[in-house]
Parts: C-alpha cells; sequence; structure tokens
C-alpha cells in the first residue's frame, strides 16, 4: 500500500448491494484475509479513484447498527474505534438502499457522529421508478451535511461519482456530527463524558461506554474513567434507548423534505412471489425442485469438460515418462505429482456448476427466503432460521460455514450449528461421491428426465442434511446450556443475478479450492509416492521373487512386471501400513489402499482420489487403463471380482457421509468455541457413526 493510499471502509446493511458496489470499485484486484486475531474473512480490495489516486477499500461484515448483536457485527465497531494510522480509516462509505433509507439512515448517523468522514451512497437507484421514489438530492446533502450520491451498482451507474466524492471527501476537513446526543439526552452527563479524553469524539467515548470495547491506543487512565460510567447499567440502557429514539426522530425531519414515495405507482411483485416462495408447501417443493436441478447439473454439464480433463492428465503422464529420461526424477512425476494434481483438478467443473448455482440464489434475494422459510423447522431441532446459512454454506465448505455461525446470537444455537455443519456434504466431499458413483452407480435416465447419477448425489446430500438435522436434535436435548434466541431476518428485494458479482463469486471460491486442496494433495502425493517406492528387503527382492515363483513362470512379460510392480507396492513403506489397519477395515469391505486413502485423507477428503490415483499409478503397468477411473474400475479383489463394486461404492460413500475427515475443519471448531472438547466430540462421534454405518451399508448389500 503507497503512502497516499486512501483507507475507505464500506459499511452498510445486509442486502444493500454491497457487495456488488465492492466488486465494481475493485474488479479482480481483491485478496481475502483474516482481521487480526479474528477467524473472519475481510475482503480488500484496490481502486483507481484518478489517475494519480488509488484507494485501499475494506469490504466490513454487514450491520444494522454499531450496537453489535453478534460477533461478526463486533468487527465493525473495532474497525472504527481503531486509531491506528496504518489501519483506521481515512473515509467511510457508506450504502444505504433506496427503499429502505431509513431504517439505513440509523447507521449512517451513528457513523457521521464519530466524525469520520462519511460518503452516503444510495442503492438501486434503478427500481425508484417502479417504486414510486423521488430524492431531493441536494437538499439531502445540505441536511445530511455529507457527500451523497446515487447509483446502481449493479448497473455500474454512478460509480465514477463516488470515486470523486471519496477524493473530495479525503481532503476536506473533519467532518462534524449528525445528531449530536449530548444536547438532546442529558447534556451533563455527555458534557462529564466528553472531558475524560480530548483524543476521542463524544459519540466514540460513548460507544466504549456502552459496548464495553475499548480501543489498543486508550490510556490506562482513561479507560478507569470510562469504567466508572458503566456503574449504573440501567441509566446507560434508559439512555441507548433515548439515543435510538432521537436519532429517528431526526432521520423523519430529514426525509419528509427530501424522500417521497408515490405508493400508486409502485408493484406488489415481489408480494406475490413470496407468497409462493414461503408458501408452508409450495416453499419447500420449490426448494426441492430447486436442489433437483443443481446436482443434475452438476453430472449432465460437467461430464464432458471432466472426461477431458481426466484423459488429458492421463495423455500428459504418459507423454513425460516416454519422452524424459528414466530416473527417480520422471517416476515422482508421472507416478505422483500428475496423477495427484489430476486428481483435484478433474472436478473443478463439478465444483464451479455447485457454486454458480449458489451464488445465483444468493444475488436473486431467494436464500433469504429460505431463511424464513427453515426457521420454523430449525427451531424443533435446537436452531434457527440463520442456522441454514452455514448448512447450505457447508456444500462450499465448512470451514467458512463455521464462522458464518458468528451472526447467531443464541451461543447454545451456534453451537450446535457448528457441531452439525460438518454433516453437510462439502465440496471435498464431491470428488469421492463423483468418482465412487461414475464407477457404480449406471449413467441412465429415470423417467426419461432424470439422471440416475445425478439423483443419487442428491439422497448423499439429503442423508447429509438430516443427518445434521437429527444430530441438533440430540445436541438440543442433551446441552443444558441456557441461552437468549433472537432471530431477525430482512427480505431483501428479488433481483435478476449480476453476471459480474456470480464470476467473482465463483472464481475466488473454485480458485480457494483448488490452490487449498492443491497444495496439500501435491505434498501428500510427493509423500505417498515416496513411501509406495520405497521399502526394506522385501521390496528391494520384490522383482527376484516373482519372477522364481513357480507360479508365474507361464506369465507373459507384460503380465509379469504387472504381479512385480503389484508385489514391490504390497511390500513397500505404505503397503505395510495399509496391510496393518487393513483388519480393521476388511468388514467394511475396503482392502489396504483405500485403508491408505483413508489415513491420508484425514488431512483433506479429496485426497482420497488423488491417493488413489497416486498408488494405481506407482502399481500400474497397462498402458490400457490409463485415466484414474479407469483405473479403480479395473482394480480386482482378493476373489477376482472388481474391487469397486456396488456395495463397496456405497460403503464409502456413507463412510464419507458421516466421517470427520477433515483437519482444517477441527482447527477451526475449537478456535469458534475456544475448547479441544468440542471438535474431539466431533472427531470421535462422527468417526464412529461413519464406522457403523459403512459396515451395516456393506453388509446388507452384499
Amino acid at each position: 500500500m503507497a503512502k497516499n493510499d486512501i483507507k475507505v471502509a464500506l459499511i452498510g446493511n445486509p442486502n444493500t448491494g454491497k457487495t456488488s458496489l465492492f466488486n465494481q470499485l475493485t474488479g479482480l484486484n481483491q485478496k481475502v484475509g483474516n482481521y487480526p486475531g479474528i477467524t473472519v474473512d475481510k475482503k480488500l480490495g484496490v481502486c483507481k479513484l484518478s489517475a494519480t489516486q488509488n484507494a485501499i477499500i475494506t469490504d466490513l461484515p454487514g450491520t444494522y447498527s454499531i450496537n453489535p448483536t453478534s460477533i461478526d457485527e463486533s468487527i465493525v465497531l473495532k474497525t472504527l474505534l481503531n486509531k491506528d494510522i496504518k489501519a483506521s480509516p481515512d473515509v467511510i462509505l457508506v450504502v444505504a438502499d433506496v427503499e429502505n433509507l431509513k431504517r439505513n439512515l440509523l447507521l449512517f448517523s451513528q457513523i457521521k457522529d464519530l466524525e469520520i468522514p462519511t460518503v452516503l451512497a444510495i442503492n438501486m437507484v434503478d427500481q425508484m421508478d417502479k417504486k414510486g421514489i423521488s430524492i431531493d438530492l441536494s437538499l439531502l446533502k445540505k441536511e445530511l451535511n455529507t457527500e451523497v450520491v446515487l447509483i446502481s451498482a449493479r448497473k455500474n451507474e454512478g460509480i465514477n461519482d463516488i470515486k470523486a466524492a471519496i477524493i473530495r471527501c479525503h481532503v476536506a476537513a473533519k467532518a462534524s456530527p449528525l445528531c449530536g446526543i449530548n444536547s438532546k439526552v442529558d447534556p451533563d452527563y455527555f458534557n462529564k463524558l466528553k472531558e475524560i479524553s480530548p483524543n476521542y469524539s463524544l459519540y466514540e467515548l460513548w460507544l466504549m461506554v456502552t459496548q464495553n470495547n475499548f480501543p489498543e491506543t486508550i490510556t490506562k487512565k482513561e479507560k478507569q474513567d470510562l469504567l466508572a460510567f458503566k456503574e449504573d447499567i440501567s441509566k446507560l440502557k434508559k439512555y441507548q434507548h433515548k439515543e435510538t429514539i432521537y436519532r429517528y426522530q431526526e432521520i423523519n425531519k430529514i426525509l419528509k423534505k427530501t424522500y417521497i414515495i408515490d405508493k400508486t405507482k409502485a408493484t406488489d411483485l415481489r408480494g406475490r412471489l413470496d407468497k409462493v416462495f414461503t408458501h408452508k408447501i409450495f416453499g419447500y417443493l420449490f426448494f426441492f425442485l430447486i436442489l433437483l436441478v443443481i446436482f443434475q447439473s452438476i453430472f449432465d454439464i460437467a461430464s464432458v469438460p471432466m472426461d477431458f480433463i481426466d484423459g488429458t492428465f492421463a495423455q500428459l503422464s504418459d507423454f513425460a515418462k516416454s519422452n524424459l529420461p528414466s530416473g527417480v526424477f520422471t517416476d515422482l512425476l508421472t507416478e505422483g505429482i500428475i496423477p495427484g494434481i489430476g486428481g483435484v483438478v478433474i472436478f473443478i467443473p463439478q465444483i464451479a456448476i455447485l457454486f454458480l448455482f449458489i451464488a445465483v440464489l444468493e444475488e436473486t434475494g431467494y436464500m433469504s427466503r429460505v431463511v424464513f422459510l427453515m426457521d420454523k423447522i430449525m427451531r424443533r431441532f435446537g436452531m434457527n432460521g440463520k442456522s441454514i446459512i452455514p448448512l447450505i454454506s457447508g456444500t462450499a465448505c465448512a470451514i467458512p460455514a463455521i464462522m458464518a455461525t458468528r451472526t447467531i446470537s443464541s451461543w447454545k444455537e451456534r453451537l450446535i450449528t457448528i457441531l452439525v455443519t460438518p454433516f453437510t456434504t462439502c465440496s471435498a466431499r464431491l470428488p469421492v461421491y463423483a468418482i465412487l458413483i461414475a464407477l457404480v452407480i449406471p449413467d441412465k435416465k429415470i423417467l426419461g428426465f432424470l439422471n440416475l447419477q445425478g439423483l443419487v448425489l442428491l439422497l448423499l446430500y439429503a442423508l447429509g442434511f438430516v443427518s445434521a438435522i437429527l444430530a441438533a436434535y440430540i445436541l438440543h436435548k442433551t446441552l443444558k446450556i441456557k441461552s437468549r434466541s433472537l432471530f431477525v431476518i430482512e427480505m431483501p428485494n428479488y433481483k435478476l443475478p449480476s453476471f459480474k458479482n456470480v464470476f467473482y463469486e465463483v472464481v475466488e471460491k473454485t480458485k480457494a479450492f483448488v490452490f487449498g486442496a492443491g497444495k496439500i494433495i501435491l505434498a501428500l502425493s510427493i509423500v505417498l509416492w515416496f513411501l509406495a517406492s520405497n521399502g526394506g528387503d522385501s521390496y528391494k527382492n520384490a522383482a527376484q521373487n516373482v519372477t522364481e515363483n513357480v507360479a508365474n513362470q507361464n506369465l507373459n512379460d507384460e503380465e509379469l512386471q504387472q504381479r512385480i510392480a503389484s508385489a514391490k507396492l504390497e511390500n513397500s513403506y505404505i503397503g505395510i501400513m495399509g496391510k496393518s489397519i487393513e483388519p480393521a477395515i476388511k468388514p467394511l469391505g475396503y482392502d489396504w489402499k483405500i485403508g491408505i486413502a483413508l489415513i491420508t485423507s484425514f488431512a483433506a477428503r479429496e485426497v482420497f482420489v488423488g491417493t488413489l490415483a497416486t498408488i494405481y499409478s506407482v502399481e500400474a503397468d497397462d498402458e490400457n487403463t490409463t485415466t484414474i477411473k479407469q483405473k479403480m474400475a479395473a482394480e480386482v479383489n482378493e476373489t477376482g471380482g472388481k474391487l469397486f463394486n456396488f456395495p463397496v461404492g456405497m460403503s464409502l460413500m456413507v463412510f464419507y457421509a458421516f466421517a470427520m475427515q477433515c483437519m482444517a475443519t477441527l482447527a477451526i471448531v475449537k478456535r469458534e468455541t475456544k475448547s479441544w472438547k468440542w471438535p474431539l466430540i466431533q472427531l470421535f462421534g462422527m468417526g464412529l457413526l461413519a464406522y457403523v454405518a459403512s459396515f451395516l451399508t456393506y453388509q446388507i448389500l452384499s
């Protein structure tokens, strides 16, 4: 960051189009990090304001007020009270929705009283004519005493005006407060509060008292003096209530002069759609149909690019083997690195399609209806409607989904949601399901249009969701935790999805999956290749023992080499590891090679496919089985039949539906709950459930 870059904090209520504006201002110049000491994502982006001036824009979590009710919202307060020159914002950009301006201005009035230069961007102005809304912009600027810009982030209107307003706001003098609560609530009380420190505005000091949130720059004496104001709690609550009433009185006065709604022009399309999407019967039916379309698309649309990627990596491995000199490096490349990376890249089409649908549902405003729809169901199982967001987000990744529980104010409901979210089928399970379904489920249509493989995938996702609900019910009945429950959800307007927002979301999340999983799989592929390519005396003498064995004397050269490769793998370090756990997993239908994949996939579930790709690449010497799917399909069990048959395939899918095979998720649960107790309960509880369920599945289907 250059010294003259303007630091801009982007703030607004949820569903005001904040993300759309952030994407318009920053484009692809974005990066995701964590707030210091907090496991919540923050987005940073670079915006070119003019030929000589850039801005660093931080997209803060959505909040209705500076007074936080959740951990997620508390980040906004911490950022605004931060006096660190390197981190504190130079300009606040508040995003408001033109249809909900009154409610949005409450947050704006609080920020304005912090005396930080502020720009108000009123978004979705393309809807003004349809809603019969008119605004006197010049008078509104005068009344609010700030820069006000009308924009449509989705249509890229007013973006240059925002950039110019940020520059003007930055060079202007220190901002003045909007409401000035000291003269209206209790002048004597607030005058004494202001005397504590000249380093902070009156409203900053008031927030420190009411929210018990102190910046690192505050002195010990200042903090002690502020704590003295907290002694009379009833007075604080009374003054907070008075403050809110006064703010709305001022906002109403301003809007009465500047903001007019002609209700005769307004249309009620939203109301008519809500009657369908939130209906107690049709709402659930419509949601199920959406899920059915998603999972049918994952197989039908993705099959062609997946086959192409699979074949390309197989050809790349063969090309490298044929054109590079024989040696350790070539073996590592062709048997370890290329198959391992191919085991991740092959699933990019399916994962991108999943993220695409989720992004579209969020963009259209439908996801909020799902939250409202599911609240009654969730409450019966110890959660609330907001819990559905982590459960749905968990289809992408459990880690951000668990962090998304920070919006849930009740500790008990939040804890239950954290503990059951890993049951939801995440994108890391998708590669495992996809390869196993392709091996054991026929690719045929039911009723002429339903793909059987897509239907099985939908049932696996449903199994994860139902398991999460049942586990939540058990926890709700067993956890003796008293906690207050609040559920507030806003129904945003329906809108067509922004192509740019959807594109950025899909690219960002797919890239995070590929590089996150890719690093793990690449490292493990190298380790696995080494363990599979080295061993003790039995490994070193494998070729001699196989050649001298009378039973192998009638084999041709190709069959003999295959037998030698298998003997080497079985006697390698990794073969010994697999053999040691084989007795425990044999009742599930698994052999020692699958056992190795189960062990390594604890790092991340998607490693299962990459591990088998590496193992079979080390073992196989058959030019007719080049792709990972072909190698797995050709694998035989001890009776000479297919190893990956229907009982084994279903047993593995059930195992991964329940098993807690993800170290990163365990680490996040520990950080969010501040205890190892809960992640250990998850690990052993889900592991035991996975073992029993997969055992029953294999034994019944066999």
